[in-house]
């Protein structure tokens, strides 16, 4: 393949992700050119999107290389209902004419990044050489109603459409099995070039006794376990719980004193912010949502030299033996495992390999899209 479009479920303007790691492989492996196709609403409206801050509101990745080209997509929020993607064929048809032309100057390479109407039109008549589904999440599952069930559609007609379908997680394969039992495993992984060096002397000191701070870097959604993470704060009552990023879903109570809530900062910043950590948190609820998630914090903690801390949902079900990884839904087992989880001191040998074996790179290098 000599180019790309991709067709993104977050904005070039966001932190780097999945997406942006894709297309920065793909021009690093190929040379090729990459058409970015911004997102654009495929379900109602809903109340809690006036809630939410600007795309770029902390920090967010906004440049983009020479070899990157950024298109928006004209659309009203109507796609669910009857007649939607019949009108809004009329907002979008100057970008699926751009689309067509970049596809018949090369042969092109089409990621489907999210599944909408505009994206099963481009599969069928925009001309590219090769299609591939990158089904990141279980994207019906964060609408609700008919908005849910016009997704699941479209959703299943990309899948059945495409050249090759990858998956993120293990229970994602189990989804698509009967439809695509080809589909190909690709979990999500780390950009070492990003990632600040371990503090590993710090590491070697789990359990010597002193205060630790005990974090988690992310957004705190409907998805977030609040009752484990104060069950957490009251079991460990000298150590500080640590939260980075925005909130969307409210605590139910209020919170112990030792959990510090901090505001959201640049991916940059928030990396070496994971340098004070002791151990990483990943508290999430299990439900339809969450059975189909790869956490990408996992692998940034680990690569950090973190002990992890985790509930049993989605790819963490799996994760039970892994080195320096502890799943605890039980809440009076919390405290102890805090124990155990400091008596796991880093290695700068054991972080590197980490940092190899789990590298976007290498997760992409794998997934024979370009074969």
């Amino acid at each position: 393949m000599q180019q790309l479009v991709y067709l993104s479920p977050l904005p070039w303007a966001s932190f780097a992700q999945r997406p942006h790691k894709f297309v920065e492989w793909f021009h690093a492996a190929t040379g090729g050119r990459v058409l970015w196709i911004d997102p654009y609403a495929t379900r109602l409206p809903a109340l809690r999107d006036l809630r939410r801050p600007p795309v770029n509101a902390s920090g967010a990745q906004v440049r983009s290389p020479e070899w990157v080209t950024v298109a928006g997509v004209r659309a009203l929020p109507i796609e669910p209902m009857p007649g939607g993607t019949i009108v809004n064929r009329l907002a979008w048809r100057a970008v699926a004419e751009r689309v067509a032309a970049f596809c018949a100057a090369e042969e092109t390479l089409l990621v489907v990044g999210k599944p909408s109407a505009l994206a099963f039109d481009l599969l069928e008549h925009a001309g590219a050489a090769r299609s591939v589904y990158d089904s990141m999440d279980d994207f019906p599952a964060f609408y609700t109603g008919v908005s849910r069930a016009a997704l699941a559609r479209v959703e299943e007609r990309i899948a059945a459409g495409v050249v090759r379908l990858l998956v993120s997680s293990t229970a994602l394969r189990a989804r698509w099995q009967t439809l695509r039992p080809d589909a190909r495993v690709v979990y999500n992984g780390l950009d070492p070039a990003v990632l600040p060096a371990p503090d590993v002397a710090k590491l070697t000191r789990l359990g010597d006794g002193q205060t630790k701070i005990i974090g988690y870097l992310g957004t705190m959604g409907p998805w977030f376990d609040w009752a484990w993470l104060i069950a957490l704060a009251k079991q460990r009552p000298n150590d500080r719980i640590r939260l980075i990023g925005p909130v969307f879903s409210q605590p139910p109570a209020a919170l112990p004193g030792n959990v510090q809530m901090l505001p959201p900062v640049p991916h940059a910043e928030a990396l070496k912010a994971m340098r004070e950590f002791d151990i990483g948190l990943i508290p999430f609820i299990r439900n339809q949502l969450t059975d189909g998630v790869d956490p990408i914090k996992y692998y940034e903690y680990r690569a950090m030299g973190l002990p992890v801390i985790s509930t049993s949902f989605g790819e963490m079900t799996l994760r039970g033996n892994e080195p320096a990884t502890f799943l605890i839904d039980a809440h009076d087992r919390l405290g102890s495992g805090v124990d155990a989880a400091l008596r796991c001191p880093a290695s700068d040998d054991g972080i590197a390999a980490f940092r190899e074996a789990n590298s976007w790179t290498a997760r992409f290098n794998a997934a024979g899209v370009l074969e």
